[in-house]
């Protein structure tokens, strides 16, 4: 994160953007996939719900990285804040490859095993299955946490990893801490996004590749699968490959890249991108968004029609 301080307002205008398209998109999100279990629940509903409720746990956290990179990515805020910053902002990261993973899964078993995945405990296995990596990504933050912070601490009780209120926060690391946290990092590189990102290749392919081969499938329902395979690659590509690229360079260079702070940055648009997937996925998120759009466009309409009239 040494580049943390060149560019803070693209910083800045990133967190912005993000937080004005990506919260109101996931709560809407959110509502209709806690409405849809009430009623008729599925497996990709619990995915996707747990997929929307890690992307609003991030976006809460959002405004206190605004108001870092107002700072000019000086950490002028409590101490605490910082140290929630390594688990409300990173650990979704991990949970949501993990959940885009289960949804590719989810998508390709759906038409690979049609009767198989009519089963009644299928609801069950996505439970476990969900619990599972929330277990998963929190045990690995605090892995991650006890790296960065608690091994220079037995070396130096003096070093502490984010310097006192106006310095700055997780990024100045020691050598003792860069020997513990380097190899965590390419764990979460292998584990995260590797594994995942060839397991979304491997479902989706095969996913669009069935669906073209059935000929009661309709050109829209073909469409949207072509556009949550893309959402997803783009997601993987433009979000998570830089951030764990820095992962890679860092272990191999044994140091903390300069332009890592971009990468995490360039995490942020996950939140605002992951809505595309939700309306791919979703026909309850897709009848709300055009009766949304419906109701926008038909008073615009009306209001117009109305003032012709008057005239």
């Amino acid at each position: 994160m040494e580049d943390g301080q060149d560019g803070h307002l693209l910083f800045l205008s990133t967190y912005i953007v993000t937080f004005l398209i990506g919260f109101p998109a996931n709560l809407l999100a959110f509502f209709t996939f806690v409405r849809k279990l009430r009623s008729k629940p599925a497996p990709i509903d619990i995915f996707l719900l747990n997929l929307t409720i890690s992307d609003l746990i991030f976006l809460s956290f959002l405004p206190v990285k605004m108001k870092e990179a107002a700072d000019s990515m000086i950490w002028n805020m409590p101490y605490i804040l910082c140290r929630l910053n390594i688990f409300l902002f990173f650990l979704p990261i991990y949970s949501s490859i993990l959940f885009l993973t289960a949804v590719s899964a989810e998508r390709f078993f759906c038409v690979s095993f049609p009767v198989l995945y009519k089963g009644r405990r299928r609801i069950i296995y996505s439970l476990a299955i969900s619990v599972s990596f929330w277990v998963l990504v929190v045990a690995n933050a605090s892995v991650a946490y006890w790296a960065g912070y608690n091994s220079s601490q037995k070396e130096n009780a003096s070093e502490e990893l984010p310097p006192p209120t106006g310095q700055r926060c997780y990024s100045n690391f020691t050598k003792e801490q860069l020997k513990n946290l380097l190899p965590v990092r390419l764990n979460i590189v292998l584990v995260f996004f590797c594994i995942p990102f060839i397991i979304c290749c491997f479902c989706y392919i095969n996913f669009i590749r069935i669906l073209s081969k059935l000929p009661h499938i309709g050109r829209r329902r073909k469409l949207r699968a072509i556009g949550l395979a893309l959402g997803t690659l783009v997601v993987f590509c433009v979000c998570f490959a830089p951030y764990n690229l820095s992962h890679v360079v860092g272990y191999i260079k044994r140091e903390n890249p300069p332009w890592r702070m971009k990468a995490v940055m360039l995490s942020t648009l996950n939140a605002s991108l992951d809505p595309v997937i939700f309306y791919c996925t979703s026909w309850e998120v897709r009848k709300i968004i055009k009766r949304g759009l419906r109701g926008v466009f038909g008073k615009h309409c009306t209001s117009v029609s109305s003032e012709h009239s008057t005239k």
